[in-house]
């Protein structure tokens, strides 16, 4: 992705814009938590925008929290975090090792229990990823990925717990040591591990996908925190 400087990215202004939307919703009542949205269709066209940039838009804020995406569902207001999720301190370590605790079994779960259009939302996330033109792009879709294939485990307390482990990531510490070790090379790397992650939920491999998502994580680990 081409980005000018000074200007801002199409995908944060229709974040911004769909934020705007949501906000004045709730406060005039025409919106409540559980409200559903319209789709990226109608979005894109409110906006005068498109639908590429409402979705990645709807990744970000599904990130902080406002929104959750259900696949075949559609897109809804989500309830307002209770004060412990909002005062969350962590650190990079503490979120690895829950990681590596957690992502590796949901990967599992999900070889067994995706629906083909599960797998349809995992693929389309992983091409994304890889077509990504800068970190942050690329980042944003990578963080997609792991919570499509959350999803696709179809259990909900799993995904509650996914869900408050993905938003420590959005704190600044994580982003600042992501930059910072971010490289050609280690994105490269990252995309042929999601690759593999991927083939062992189309091939309904259970193992595999635990594997992988295991081998993945630890490689990231030993670059964000060094080896252990």
């Amino acid at each position: 992705m081409t980005q000018q400087t000074g200007a801002r990215r199409p995908a944060d202004t229709t974040t911004s814009q769909v934020r705007a939307l949501i906000e004045a919703g709730l406060r005039d009542g025409d919106l409540t938590p559980g409200s559903r949205l319209p789709t990226e269709r109608a979005l894109a066209t409110a906006l005068g925008t498109t639908r590429a940039a409402v979705r990645q838009g709807l990744a970000a804020l599904e990130r902080e929290g406002l929104i959750t995406r259900h696949v075949g569902r559609g897109t809804f207001i989500a309830a307002p975090a209770r004060e412990d999720e909002r005062t969350l301190q962590t650190s990079p370590a503490e979120i690895m090792t829950a990681r590596l605790l957690i992502e590796p079994e949901i990967a599992y779960l999900a070889a067994h229990q995706a629906t083909p259009a599960d797998l349809t939302e995992i693929g389309r996330s992983l091409s994304r990823g890889c077509a990504a033109g800068s970190h942050e792009e690329f980042e944003s879709w990578d963080s997609v990925l792991h919570r499509s294939i959350a999803q696709a485990a179809h259990n909900s307390l799993l995904l509650r717990m996914f869900d408050t482990m993905n938003a420590a990531r959005d704190l600044p510490v994580w982003g600042n040591i992501k930059r910072r070790s971010a490289s050609p090379e280690r994105r490269e790397r990252y995309e042929h591990a999601h690759a593999r992650i991927v083939e062992a939920l189309h091939d309904r491999d259970p193992e595999a996908a635990r594997q992988h998502m295991r081998a993945h994580l630890l490689d990231v680990r030993t670059n964000l925190l060094g080896p252990t």
